[in-house]
């Protein structure tokens, strides 16, 4: 397997030190979570992943697992304008956007004005995105493709840093109306939240039935996230790992030469190209935070499951015989590994 070692490589000086700057406030984040949110590593990390490469997730989980209480407090640590908006069947495209109101001027006279809506922040909960008609969740969706709205033929940016967070229950189906694979592949990552283990919830327990929570200090300001994602994107990836990243998601396409025969009866539809991107963007964001100057296999491997389980879509066969995206996607990973190690 081609290696290659950790150190500044074409980073520029101001680069590298900026890394380390990074990695010191990753640090300090999880430490500042960690006093009220007990466990969720792995979901803690993915969400920042994903924040520092300027992409969306998707949060699948069941209710009472902390979502809104973590989306919420990484904002505060952040100092960035949190929003959460709830979603439901009789929710509105302008209950999002905002609409123009009709408004009595000092001089007496009526003039529209308009009224910003839930989206104009820098970290939107989109609770139960899947509540909602089509055609709200596409408003939604195209804040997060083009950072603005649009609203009776007038165009609204969006201030920068924006990042979506969508939540889905994944036992409660009645009464939703699913997202179609199109809308899914506009997340950069499907975050799955699980029960914690029961050392966790005994702390849970111990934490959240005396006082109120404790305040969160500051970590990083808007200016600084947009600083260190333009930095995530300058972090060096060698060729090896764009043809590993590129071999693996055409590897899930049934249709493709590359793809396994024994994966062909079990997929219907694989990944598109944005999921390369997104693999690339998540491992270079991933190596930032841990402090290292290049990317490395091990980036890829990790962010490989939340970047491509909701974009590979199974058979019916599939269902049938238990077998999920992610298990597709482990047995593709193991296979490529054992390509290269051979």
């Amino acid at each position: 397997m081609p290696t290659t070692a950790d150190g500044p490589g074409d980073l520029h000086s101001d680069d590298v030190a900026a890394i380390d700057e990074l990695r010191d406030i990753w640090q300090r984040l999880r430490c500042e979570l960690g006093k009220v949110i007990v466990g969720q590593d792995d979901v803690i990390e993915q969400l920042a992943i994903s924040l520092f490469a300027r992409g969306h997730a998707l949060l699948m989980g069941v209710p009472g697992l902390a979502k809104t209480l973590l989306v919420s407090r990484l904002a505060e640590t952040m100092s960035l304008h949190f929003s959460r908006i709830q979603f439901t069947p009789d929710l509105m495209p302008m209950d999002i956007t905002g609409t123009d109101i009709l408004q009595e001027t000092q001089a007496g006279r009526r003039e529209f004005e308009f009224v910003k809506g839930p989206v104009f922040a820098n970290i939107v909960l989109a609770d139960e995105i899947n509540r909602a008609p089509s055609k709200t969740q596409a408003a939604m969706l195209e804040a997060m493709q083009e950072h603005r709205v649009t609203v009776i033929g007038r165009t609204y940016q969006l201030a920068p840093p924006f990042f979506v967070l969508a939540t889905q229950n994944p036992i409660e189906q009645e009464g939703t109306y699913p997202l179609p694979e199109a809308q899914l592949d506009r997340f950069m990552f499907l975050i799955n939240v699980d029960y914690p283990s029961r050392n966790e919830e005994v702390e849970i327990a111990r934490t959240t039935t005396g006082g109120d929570l404790p305040p969160l200090d500051t970590v990083i300001h808007a200016n600084d996230v947009l600083r260190f994602q333009q930095l995530v994107r300058r972090v060096p990836v060698p060729q090896h790992i764009y043809e590993f990243s590129v071999d693996l998601v055409r590897r899930t396409r049934p249709s493709s030469d590359g793809a396994p025969e024994w994966l062909r009866p079990l997929v219907s539809w694989g990944a598109g190209p944005r999921a390369v991107q997104y693999l690339i963007l998540g491992a270079r964001s991933r190596a930032a935070l841990a402090g290292s100057y290049m990317t490395r296999l091990e980036d890829v491997l990790a962010v490989a499951r939340p970047v491509l389980s909701h974009r590979v879509l199974t058979t019916f066969n599939a269902e049938s015989e238990g077998i999920s995206s992610t298990d597709v996607i482990q047995r593709l990973i193991d296979e490529l590994q054992t390509e290269l190690n051979g």
